[in-house]
C-alpha cells in the first residue's frame, strides 16, 4: 500500500515509461540525476510509478564524458512503449547528433510522446525542430550556440523549463530538480519532498532559479576591464564602491565605464551593481534565517524600506513574501518521511546571445 497520498491518481494507473536516449559523450551525472528520483519515487511509494529504459540508436555501448562505457538496455527502435523520451547530451553535442537521431525524435513527436532533454540534449530536439516556439533550458556552455543556430527556440538561463509537453534541463544536478517537480505534479509534493530528504537535498530548486553563467565565458577575453569591474562589484556588495572609484581602480574614465556596461550588458553600471546586490539578497532570504533588516544591511542598503522598494520593483514581490514562500518550500522539502521523505534573462539579453564570446550582452548573474 502506498505511504503517500496519490490524490486523484488512480491506484491501478499503469507506470509511466521513460526512455533515456544516450548520445556520445553524455554526462553521467545528468543521467543519474534524472533517473534516481524515479527509482526513489517507486521505493517510497511502494508502487511502480515509473519505468525507465536506456537506449542508443543501434543498441551498442556508448561512452560517457567521464570515460565510462555504458551498455544501454536496447536499441531505440526496439524500445518498449514510451510515454516520454529524454535526450541525454554532453560534450561535443554538435558532433553527437546525427540525421538518424533527428528522424527518430521526429517520429516520437508524431506519436505524441512527451519530449525532454538534460545537459546539452536540447540541441538534438532543436535540430529536429521540436523546440520551435518552446521555452528551453540547456547547459550554459551551449546557450550562445543554440541561440544563434535555432532562433525560433526561446532560450532561457533557467535551471530547467517545463513548457507544455517539453521538459528541458541544464546540466549537473539540475535534472534532479526537474524530475522532482514532474513527480510533484503527478504524485504530490509530499512524495517529492520525501525523495529530496532521502537524497540529503536541502532545497528543491524551482523554475525561477537560474544558472550562473560566467561572464568570462560570455565575453571571452575581449573585455578584461569589464570583467575586472564586475569582480570588484561582486566582492563589495555590503559596502558598494562608488562608480568613480571603480573607474579609477581599472584605469578607465567614468564615461568609458558607462559605455562598456551599456554596450555589453545593456544596462548602466549602477543598475548592474544593484542587480548583483538584489540577487545576493534573494539568496540570503531563501537560504538563511537572517532577518530582512540583516539582509538589507549585508547587501549594502542603507534602510529596510529602500531595500524593500528596490526588491519589489525588481522581483515583483516584497522581501517578506519571498521569505514566506521560501519558508513554505523549505517546510515541504524537510517534511519527515512517514513511518513504514544572474541576471534573469530578458528578451533583449537573450536576443543578443548570438553575439556571445565576441560581443555578448549576457550578464554573469542568476536570480
Amino acid at each position: 500500500m502506498s505511504l503517500f497520498n496519490q490524490g486523484a491518481q488512480p491506484q491501478n494507473r499503469a507506470p509511466q515509461s521513460i526512455g533515456f536516449l544516450l548520445l556520445d559523450n553524455f554526462t553521467l551525472i545528468s543521467l543519474a540525476s534524472a533517473v534516481e528520483p524515479l527509482r526513489m519515487a517507486n521505493q517510497l511509494s511502494g508502487r511502480e510509478l515509473y519505468r525507465w529504459t536506456t537506449m542508443t540508436l543501434d543498441g551498442n555501448q556508448v561512452w560517457a564524458s567521464d570515460g565510462l562505457q555504458i551498455t544501454p538496455d536496447c536499441a531505440a527502435a526496439k524500445a518498449p512503449a514510451l510515454d516520454m523520451v529524454i535526450v541525454c547530451g554532453g560534450i561535443g553535442i554538435q558532433r553527437s547528433v546525427t540525421r538518424e537521431h533527428v528522424l527518430w525524435l521526429q517520429t516520437q513527436a508524431r506519436q505524441s510522446r512527451k519530449l525532454g532533454a538534460v545537459c546539452t540534449g536540447s540541441w538534438a530536439l532543436a535540430c529536429a525542430g521540436l523546440l520551435d516556439g518552446f521555452d528551453c533550458s540547456v547547459h550554459w556552455e551551449c546557450l550562445a550556440a543554440m541561440q544563434e543556430a535555432f532562433p525560433r527556440v526561446v532560450m532561457s538561463t533557467r535551471l530547467f523549463t517545463l513548457d507544455r509537453n517539453r521538459f528541458t534541463s541544464s546540466g549537473g544536478t539540475a535534472p534532479l530538480d526537474m524530475m522532482l517537480h514532474v513527480i510533484s505534479r503527478e504524485h504530490g509534493r509530499e512524495l517529492s519532498a520525501a525523495i529530496s530528504e532521502m537524497f540529503v537535498y536541502e532545497r528543491i530548486r524551482n523554475e525561477q532559479d537560474h544558472q550562473r553563467v560566467p561572464l568570462k565565458h560570455m565575453l571571452g577575453t575581449n573585455q578584461p576591464k569589464l570583467q575586472e569591474i564586475v569582480v570588484l562589484m561582486e566582492a563589495n556588495l555590503e559596502e558598494p564602491i562608488d562608480l568613480d572609484e571603480l573607474a579609477v581602480y581599472v584605469n578607465v574614465s567614468r564615461r568609458q565605464l558607462e559605455r562598456l556596461f551599456q554596450k555589453y550588458l545593456h544596462c548602466s553600471p549602477s543598475r548592474y551593481y544593484l542587480k548583483l546586490r538584489l540577487v545576493r539578497a534573494r539568496q540570503l532570504l531563501k537560504q538563511t534565517p537572517m532577518s530582512i533588516i540583516e539582509v538589507a544591511s549585508v547587501c549594502g542598503f542603507v534602510s529596510t524600506p529602500h531595500f524593500s522598494k528596490c526588491y519589489r520593483e525588481y522581483f515583483g514581490i516584497p522581501p517578506r513574501d519571498e521569505r514566506m514562500g521560501s519558508n513554505t518550500a523549505q517546510q515541504v522539502a524537510m517534511m519527515p518521511i512517514p513511518q513504514a521523505l544572474v541576471l534573469a534573462s530578458t528578451p533583449g539579453a537573450m536576443s543578443a546571445l548570438s553575439q556571445a564570446r565576441s560581443e555578448s550582452t549576457f550578464a554573469s548573474v542568476r536570480l
